[in-house]
């Protein structure tokens, strides 16, 4: 028995009866040889960690665009925030603690650089719109590895495609990474706008301090505390309705405050501007693109729009603005 059989078999010995089992799992798209060593969730998890979009999350903004300090989030510290809460709502509830990582590490894989100003402006210009949890499935499925994609497991595929506020995905991992991507941004959005000084601590309402609690930490104990309880005593995956209705208030409050025409905000304007001039440029100058992507357009399998957005939507912040600064300013040049 291989050391991936054993820790397959432990599974069923801890985790609920309702939970996703590394062997039931539905597979892959391409079969390939199971590894001696982890079970398909796991191995979906190192896939995902060790991948190029994965490491480029550190260059993307979260939330503040390029905020003069070195705390604040980006959107690779906001991924690991969502898997650390959701691993440990997985582990309480006995569910499969693998797969809740796979799905959280992989969620934001297609964000776009400048947060969701870089987002609405894609989903504005380009045809067929643009949605970041469809955009983290075309980066597992086809843009990673040259063009092969991860291949990943359906499941975890699933979880990554639904996690925003509107997926149903068919996992209880998957309905865990939901929940608990809204308590990590909302939370350390929060943060950041108080270290910011874009709102005070006692701007906050009274009403979601009293439900929620006065500080960061309070507010994770008693979000996560409620969705475990609540979780178990329903036999979903959910928050108690009264903590779900704070919550969505106070997602309320952050966008009338923070994500909606505050100070922090007045630059985005820019981003977005940048982001339409680049893909307007590539769309006019394809030969221009990376090799890989000139490929995928001459295969024909995809609009020369689509790959253009597939292009930019994988730049960091800092990459955007130099590749926008090489077209669109002069240089200065020298014959010395």
């Amino acid at each position: 028995m291989t050391i991936r059989e054993e820790l397959e078999q432990r599974e069923h010995s801890i985790l609920r009866p309702e939970a996703s089992f590394s062997d039931a799992s539905k597979g892959r798209d391409i079969p390939e040889d199971q590894c001696d060593l982890r079970p398909v969730y796991q191995r979906d998890r190192d896939r995902i960690l060790h991948s190029k979009s994965f490491r480029r999350l550190k260059g993307k903004t979260q939330v503040f665009l390029a905020p003069k300090g070195d705390h604040y989030r980006n959107r690779l510290t906001h991924t690991l925030e969502v898997s650390q809460n959701a691993r440990t709502v997985a582990k309480a509830l006995q569910l499969n603690e693998d797969l809740t990582e796979a799905i959280a590490l992989g969620h934001d894989l297609g964000h776009t650089p400048f947060g969701h100003a870089g987002e609405r402006e894609l989903n504005e210009i380009v045809p067929g719109g643009f949605r970041h949890q469809e955009q983290s499935i075309r980066v597992v499925e086809k843009l990673e590895k040259g063009g092969r994609g991860l291949n990943l497991t359906v499941e975890v595929r699933d979880g990554i495609l639904n996690h925003s506020l509107g997926g149903k995905p068919s996992t209880l991992e998957g309905k865990i990474v939901r929940i608990c991507d809204k308590i990590a941004y909302l939370n350390s959005d929060i943060d950041d706008a108080i270290r910011g000084g874009v709102i005070s601590d006692d701007d906050i309402p009274e009403e979601f301090k009293k439900a929620l609690g006065y500080t960061l930490r309070e507010r994770l104990n008693t979000l996560i505390h409620d969705l475990i309880k609540s979780s178990e005593e329903s036999g979903e995956i959910k928050l108690s309705d009264g903590i779900f209705e704070t919550l969505m208030k106070l997602r309320t409050y952050m966008f009338e405050n923070v994500y909606v025409n505050s100070i922090a905000k007045t630059e985005e304007g820019k981003a977005q501007a940048l982001v339409r001039r680049l893909f307007e440029y590539y769309v006019s100058n394809t030969e221009k693109l990376p090799a890989e992507y000139v490929a995928m357009i001459e295969k024909g399998s995809d609009e020369k729009e689509r790959v253009v957005c597939d292009f930019i939507a994988g730049m960091t912040d800092n990459y955007a603005v130099k590749t926008y600064t090489e077209l669109a300013i002069p240089q200065m040049w020298s014959v010395y």
